[in-house]
């Protein structure tokens, strides 16, 4: 459970101005930082408030006791003043926002600025919007329990802290206090860095009732089988294997090599049942960020959750602008049965059917989709957040989000943004024999057409030429032997 919470001082006093020159009677926003099981504390390193939602209006208003009950006077109607959020929208905010961040960064609760009196007449809404935040971006795969609520009081002027327990029976004792105070946290902060390069091969088996899938289904579906495969690693740091007691004392960056064990248990079926071969492979760029305190151990597993997070996120933003631009969310899958066969793309789309929504067994032709492009913009005292760009999104794009989302500064040379990443994420669909039998393209289009028999005799006979040259070939450096032998023994006689 945390018990002290430290903020970087630089970041909120500039938040504190921010609000006092607003001049907003509520303003409610997101926490970014970090909690640490094995401190018990938790680490704030910047807030962000939250946009006007598409109508234009605020995510935090006041709401003035109900004036039915007859007039009161101004004092007693401020005394009974409580607090409005659009709990959906922050929900929404703070799920954006988590892809935007990388390995020991994330949003850990909610921020508001509101009177005393309002903050102690709306417990069970703010509660309400920790929890709304907390299933909108979890903080790892088995989730803390727990987030931080910060309010700032305008009057009189202070800052509190409490930590909101994330449960399904939301009560006034949900909120409990904790120690809360400010410091250098960026500065300290250890920085790693890793390159994750995979290939992942998933078959493709016939249709039924319990295997058939989409291909958004189907990665999503592979990403959380690499991600328990991925956490079995081993760690190399700057050459040196990791282990579990160790702390870093280094000021510079880290290198991070992750050492994957061999594969037990590997999806697999017959050859009978084969359709195709889904091929996803690429490079993830990951940073992680490390209180000093921390062992690397902990870096490490930062490094591993953004690498999974990062392939999660990148399938979210395929799907999400997918819906938004053919409104298939539902029916998705039963337009794809039908036109599925004369698909071939590379953008993610192809007419109406996001191929995101395509149905692996109804494929005929080969299939790509590309995964958007991650990148790096300076954030925090030499920190990074990151961003997602589709192969048709320019600098501008990445620059209208980091300022709506984030509320930051965004380098106007683009050439400070880092772009690590050699090869974006990509998948593939592949014939099975395709991938069997290493043949050309061409051939393989007329080849495809005629017998499974017809290919694999032509396997067999190649098999059968080269085994008759290696026989020539030994027969001929046996009696070249037994000459060198006979000329040898007479040249001594």
């Amino acid at each position: 459970m945390v018990k002290v919470v430290i903020g970087e001082e630089a970041q909120l006093k500039l938040a504190e101005a921010r609000l006092e020159q607003s001049s907003t009677a509520a303003q409610v926003g997101l926490v970014i930082g970090k909690l640490s099981s094995t401190l018990d504390r938790g680490f704030v390193f910047d807030l962000v408030p939250t946009p006007p939602n598409d109508a234009g209006a605020p995510a935090c208003s006041l709401v003035e006791p109900d004036k039915r009950k007859g007039p009161k006077p101004k004092s007693q109607s401020s005394d009974s003043q409580s607090v409005s959020i659009d709990k959906d929208w922050v929900a929404e905010h703070a799920r954006q926002v988590s892809r935007m961040l990388v390995g020991g960064m994330k949003v850990v609760g909610i921020y508001v600025w509101i009177s005393e009196n309002a903050f102690k007449n709306s417990n069970i809404v703010l509660c309400q919007t920790v929890m709304g935040v907390a299933k909108a971006a979890p903080l790892s795969e088995n989730d803390w329990d727990e987030r931080l609520l910060i309010h700032i009081c305008y009057s009189p002027r202070r800052w509190t802290c409490r930590n909101c327990m994330v449960t399904s029976n939301i009560t006034s004792s949900s909120l409990r206090p904790c120690d809360f105070k400010m410091g250098k946290v960026l500065t300290s902060l250890q920085r790693f860095r890793c390159m994750y390069n995979f290939d992942i091969r998933l078959p493709i088996s016939h249709s039924n009732s319990s295997n058939v899938q989409t291909m958004s289904e189907a990665l999503r579906h592979e990403i959380s089988v690499h991600a328990k495969y991925l956490k079995s690693a081993k760690a190399m740091v700057d050459g040196n294997l990791v282990v579990h007691n160790d702390v870093s004392t280094s000021d510079g960056l880290r290198e991070v090599e992750l050492l994957l064990p061999f594969v037990e248990d590997t999806e697999v079926c017959s050859q009978k049942d084969a359709l195709g071969v889904l091929a996803f492979s690429g490079s993830v760029s990951s940073f992680a960020y490390l209180n000093h305190r921390e062992s690397i151990s902990q870096a490490v597993a930062d490094i591993k959750d953004d690498i999974i997070m990062s392939l999660q996120s990148r399938l979210d933003i395929i799907c999400d602008e997918a819906d938004g631009e053919t409104g298939l969310v539902d029916t998705g899958t039963q337009k794809a049965r039908g036109d599925a066969d004369s698909l071939e793309v590379g953008d993610g789309m192809s007419g109406e059917t996001p191929v995101s929504q395509i149905v692996l067994q109804s494929l005929r032709k080969a299939c790509s989709l590309s995964l958007p492009r991650r990148v790096f913009i300076p954030w925090l005292a030499g920190t990074f957040v990151c961003d997602y760009l589709q192969p048709s999104e320019t600098f501008e794009a990445l620059k209208d989000r980091c300022v709506e989302l984030l509320s930051m500064d965004v380098p106007t040379d683009a050439s400070k943004v880092l772009e690590l990443e050699r090869e974006a994420p990509s998948v593939v669909t592949k014939s099975f024999w395709d991938v069997a039998v290493p043949l050309s393209t061409a051939s393989l289009e007329g080849g495809l057409d005629t017998s499974r028999g017809e290919i694999r005799q032509k396997s067999i006979n190649t098999t059968d030429v080269k085994f008759t040259s290696n026989i020539v070939g030994a027969v001929l450096f046996l009696i070249t032997a037994i000459i060198l032998g006979y000329i040898l023994v007479s040249v001594k006689s």
